[in-house]
């Protein structure tokens, strides 16, 4: 196994810790150790495509399991964040639905050999979820340690997890007005 394809392993090792780190209410730093393990399973994601491209390491393993990891880490945040109350389950499900939908075309579109890569907009939503994911945490955190009991906290992380469901429906958007053609080719079925 190359060391791209072990970043994304490492990356899916991450999440339990992750999830437990942030659910897990026994310290006022459990906001810090979530953020921390959650920023560096992020930043695995980008080095694992540098290195791979990079380095001539792309592998069928790289093509399946990067996106995957991507979205169990991103899905597993935001399915915490509804469970300790810290977001709008509408955002969540708009994402998850978003993510279904494009990973659908996907293998469709694999089933026509055709292999679809991610376009500016796909990386402007990972990057502005990560963000968003991540304020989240730094917000909380700062909340505790401040010891105030203010709305304004879960706000201002609201407004970035609006951003990044926004930044989620457009690329959905795009990716499926760039890939209609997918949806032509299964008609018959």
């Amino acid at each position: 196994m190359n060391l791209p394809n072990k970043l994304t392993v490492f990356r899916m090792v991450l999440v339990p810790f992750f999830v437990a780190a942030l659910l897990w209410q026994g310290s006022m730093h459990h906001y810090l150790i979530a953020f921390l393990l959650f920023a560096v399973a992020s930043y695995t994601d980008h080095l694992d495509g540098k290195i791979a491209r990079r380095d001539g390491l792309v592998t069928n393993f790289g093509k399946l399991m990067d996106p995957l990891a991507d979205k169990i880490l991103v899905i597993s945040a935001l399915v915490c964040f509804v469970a300790l109350n810290l977001t709008n389950v509408w955002f969540v499900l708009i994402i998850i639905a978003r993510e279904f939908l494009v990973t659908s075309i996907r293998l469709l579109a694999v089933e026509n050999g055709k292999v679809i890569a991610a376009n500016i907009w796909g990386k402007a939503k990972t990057v502005s979820q990560i963000t968003a994911i991540l304020m989240v945490m730094l917000l909380q955190y700062i909340q505790s340690l401040s010891g105030l009991d203010s709305p304004l906290f879960y706000w201002i992380g609201e407004i970035f997890l609006l951003i990044c469901t926004i930044f989620t429906i457009v690329s959905g958007i795009v990716y499926v007005q760039q890939n209609k053609d997918v949806f032509s080719s299964h008609e018959a079925l």
